[in-house]
């Protein structure tokens, strides 16, 4: 059963656990577990996604229950118009106290569309919240550093949070793809929580039929507490 944080006749916003894919998809054909059918079965009718959660990455997911709704709000979360989201994430180092990264992005391989620009703009603001260590030698260093950061992305490009903190060389714990799988398992091992510690906190938006002020939570799982400076 899935956390449904918020339900009425147009939108379903749930609570994604950490490792369930969004939908089927042929690159990852092993896996069982899926957002959008078990939220179908649950509620009882046909449910369409407006954006995604990588399989790893835990938080706010909105699903639209018409066609009509997905398109509007599909085409509000690439751009960001009118979304405010918020993120957690555990990032390798200690980061600025603050900061701002406008660092373009090259569509994914499988996003591709002849008609679509391959290169898009992408901004993410982010904030540190903590900074920490962990007793996890690194070359001649005999801890790990790392900071509990939040983040803001102005635009909603694929991986966009992953790219950009890859890109500032501070990438988010547990990135199989954009940080460095000895230090991601070590640090698995270390937690005793093998996951990417990325998590969609907050959505602020406007709902996309009454137009009023909508704000859904998602508070990080108690994993997080594992976490101490």
């Amino acid at each position: 059963m899935l956390d449904i944080l918020y339900l009425d006749d147009y939108l379903a916003i749930v609570h994604k656990p950490a490792g369930w894919l969004v939908h089927r998809t042929p690159l990852d054909k092993g896996e069982t577990r899926f957002v959008l059918q078990t939220l179908r079965d649950q509620i009882g009718q046909h449910v369409w996604p407006v954006h995604r959660l990588d399989k790893g990455t835990s938080g706010v997911l909105v699903f639209a229950l018409t066609a009509e709704v997905a398109r509007t709000l599909g085409q509000a979360f690439e751009t960001g118009e009118g979304l405010h989201k918020t993120y957690r994430a555990i990032v390798r180092g200690w980061p600025l106290p603050e900061g701002w990264i406008d660092h373009p992005l090259k569509r994914m391989p499988d996003d591709m569309r002849s008609e679509r620009e391959e290169i898009q703009p992408a901004q993410t603001r982010y904030q540190t919240l903590r900074r920490g260590e962990l007793p996890i030698a690194q070359g001649q260093f005999p801890s790990l550093r790392w900071a509990e950061v939040q983040l803001q992305p102005l635009t909603g490009r694929r991986h966009q949070l992953r790219r950009h903190m890859k890109h500032i060389a501070h990438p988010i714990m547990g990135d199989a793809t954009h940080g460095k799988g000895p230090l991601n398992r070590a640090v698995a091992a270390h937690m005793g929580v093998p996951r990417l510690w990325l998590h969609a906190l907050r959505l602020d938006m406007r709902h996309p039929v009454s137009g009023q002020a909508l704000t859904v939570d998602a508070p990080c799982g108690p994993e997080w507490g594992l976490w101490s400076a």
